[in-house]
């Protein structure tokens, strides 16, 4: 039998709703074949600690790192220190160099090679607020690569806000990234953020026209496409992603960051596929699993039917205003169980409201997605009578 309780409506109202029963995930536990599949992982806060707006971060460790163990034991590589983990959204620095050593040593204890499982973003966020020169924004990202190549990950590029400020126009941005990309020891990830998911980086590459980025995107790439393992494209548009994916260089990956679109992506066509690389994945992480190992067979239809239950939670999750997805792949975390508290750095679990929670907790379950629905159900209760309702 499977628990019951009462639910807000978008309407106003109140109605009863029964949980499916578990799910007996078979998870493959070993890496897709076919694909290269990051998980972008979130950060669990010390629920007890002052992580209110603008205090420095402090982490649960023992439960970040067990939620780590969950995506490498369910066959998904992490991509670390990235959006998903608040960066520029709460996770500072300090936190974030701690994060960067403590995953790095822990996917040491999986695999000799820290890169197979295992690449981190660095960035330019410990210079403050302000335009600083070019040269000091490289200064910055070398800072930040220094410690990610120290721990033997794999480095990413994140976008910098600090050159979106600061640079004129295209040639600023190669500038910098051609520095950069000189001076690596190791192909990196370059990730092109689209401004839905950070506004602060509208514009970059040069341009708001996606177009004229692109174009200045691309020349970037065949610039130094020997020192480019792929490029992590995040702005939630299925056909541009395709377009941009067949005009790359021979041997660059595209590594879909598409929330919306990514089953059809992975998949693919008779002109290429995409690899993954997914906030998405940090809650789905089991049928992702599934789904991998599906197009490991061969199986696309079992491909399918594991992930297509799937999209109506990550189009919910990533919803506008999308840069506050992260509250509720947080909430999923709690309510499956990998964390004993609904608390977020910077206060980002206020960053919901309480009936977009509730659709994320529906869509969830429609897609067996809780472990245990009966501790699912007993948190939600728990959520909902701090808003009044009596569940």
């Amino acid at each position: 039998m499977s628990p019951t309780l009462t639910l807000p409506t978008a309407e106003g109202g109140l109605e009863r709703y029964t949980l499916r029963a578990p799910r007996d995930w078979t998870i493959p536990r070993i890496p897709a074949r076919t694909r290269i599949a990051y998980a972008a992982a979130h950060v669990v806060a010390d629920p007890l600690a002052d992580n209110t707006p603008g205090a420095p971060a402090v982490i649960d460790w023992d439960a970040t790192m067990a939620f780590r163990r969950h995506l490498w034991e369910c066959g998904l590589r992490v991509a670390d220190a990235m959006d998903t983990s608040q960066r520029n959204m709460g996770l500072d620095w300090s936190a974030t160099r701690e994060l960067i050593r403590r995953s790095a040593a822990e996917a040491r204890t999986f695999v000799p090679n820290v890169d197979s499982l295992l690449a981190c973003g660095a960035g330019t966020d410990h210079l403050g607020a302000g335009s600083p020169d070019l040269d000091a924004i490289v200064a910055a990202y070398l800072e930040q690569i220094a410690v990610i190549e120290d721990t033997g990950a794999r480095v990413i590029l994140m976008a910098s806000r600090h050159l979106a400020a600061s640079a004129r126009g295209p040639d600023d941005y190669h500038s910098v990234y051609g520095a950069l990309l000189r001076q690596l020891t190791r192909p990196v990830i370059l990730h092109w953020l689209g401004d839905m998911f950070d506004p602060a980086l509208r514009g970059y590459w040069g341009s708001e026209d996606i177009a004229e980025a692109t174009e200045s995107f691309l020349a970037l790439v065949r610039d130094y496409a020997s020192r480019i393992d792929g490029v992590k494209v995040s702005l939630l548009d299925r056909e541009h992603e395709i377009r941009l994916r067949r005009r790359l260089p021979k041997g660059v990956r595209l590594y879909t960051g598409d929330d919306f679109n990514y089953p059809d992506l992975i998949l693919g066509d008779a002109e290429g596929h995409s690899d993954a690389l997914l906030g998405i994945f940090d809650p789905i992480a089991p049928a992702a699993a599934v789904a991998l190992a599906a197009l490991d067979a061969g199986d696309t239809a079992r491909y399918a039917a594991a992930f297509e239950p799937t999209l109506p939670l990550a189009r919910w999750l990533f919803s506008a205003p999308t840069y506050h997805y992260k509250t509720g792949i947080v909430f999923l975390a709690w309510l499956a169980g990998h964390q004993d508290a609904f608390v977020m750095v910077n206060g980002a679990q206020s960053a919901r409201s309480v009936l977009h929670l509730t659709e994320a907790f529906r869509r969830a379950d429609a897609a067996d997605l809780f472990p245990d629905p009966f501790l699912a159900a007993f948190r939600m209760r728990a959520l909902l009578a701090t808003s009044g309702v009596a569940a």
